[in-house]
């Protein structure tokens, strides 16, 4: 999916588990499949997970964002009545992967990504009652310092255009530039909240049609509260969003923002991962068409 990308075997992840962690050698290695963009994922037993950056160009920048990752999941544990991964080990680079990597605690269930919600009320109050949840984290005196999704959207101006300029395939390619031109001009009414920070399908965990986990729980921090609503766009129908919105109490402003977070994210994976990761890339034309029917600024 990415230039750069590592790839690991199962007998490789063995090896390592064994050299640095050798009270967990004898617990099976399995790969998981997923539509995941970040990390290689491998179960330890029933009870862990080993996640392996995909990219690894600066050993010691990964290490710092492990650890800030750990931090993250550390506070948003046990915050909501969603189980959330837990961090219990960082690994070191070896012979068979030249980056750290971390092990967190494994949970049960399947992603929303290959599992149709849209038409779900209960599950869309899930997840309105877990962004709520988050949000009643306090910041404890934190603002957002990042470079991505969650500050200033005038700020992702470049990342669009290129998303516009790989999107010639699209229909209407020149809507959706109008479409950011007006999104990118919404001001923020909110402070800035707790948010996961990626309430996306694929960080949806569900089993019985009901949510029983979120996944990547190490961008939790302080951002535009809008932020946690663009997933709504690749998980719901109108009627469903609408949920959301409505257990949220959203303004118009805050629900536009979210819809134009939402908007800059599928762009990017409409195209990027068309070839290589077909089902971020549908996910991403899917919203892309609901945000476009129901735009209205």
């Amino acid at each position: 999916m990415h230039p750069g990308e590592i790839t690991l075997s199962v007998s490789q992840v063995r090896r390592i588990v064994r050299e640095q962690f050798p009270q967990w050698q004898d617990l099976q290695v399995r790969p998981v499949a997923g539509s995941g963009t970040v990390n290689r994922i491998f179960r330890l037993g029933d009870q862990l997970s080993a996640r392996f950056p995909l990219v690894v160009d600066d050993p010691d920048k990964v290490l710092e964002h492990l650890e800030i990752e750990a931090d993250a999941a550390r506070e948003l544990s046990s915050k909501t009545r969603f189980p959330t991964p837990d961090p219990v080990a960082i690994g070191q680079p070896s012979a068979d992967y030249p980056g750290p990597w971390a092990v967190y605690t494994w949970l049960r269930g399947t992603p929303a990504s290959v599992v149709d919600l849209a038409t779900s009320e209960s599950f869309a109050s899930e997840v309105a009652e877990f962004v709520s949840e988050v949000r009643g984290i306090p910041v404890q005196g934190r603002s957002f310092r990042g470079h991505g999704r969650g500050g200033d959207l005038r700020l992702h101006d470049e990342w669009m255009e290129t998303c516009f300029e790989k999107s010639e395939g699209l229909p209407d390619v020149r809507r959706l530039e109008v479409v950011w031109s007006q999104m990118r001009e919404l001001p923020r009414e909110q402070p800035d909240l707790m948010t996961h920070g990626d309430v996306l399908p694929s960080n949806l965990l569900v089993e019985n049609g009901g949510l029983v986990g979120v996944l990547d729980p190490g961008g939790l921090g302080p951002a535009d509260p809008a932020l946690d609503l663009m997933g709504t766009w690749s998980l719901f129908d109108d009627q469903r969003r609408n949920v959301v919105r409505n257990e949220l109490t959203c303004s118009d402003l805050e629900w536009a923002r979210g819809q134009a977070w939402a908007f800059e994210q599928v762009m990017g994976a409409a195209w990027y991962y068309a070839e290589s990761n077909p089902t971020m890339s549908e996910l991403g034309r899917r919203a892309l068409d609901r945000i476009l029917c129901t735009w209205a600024l």
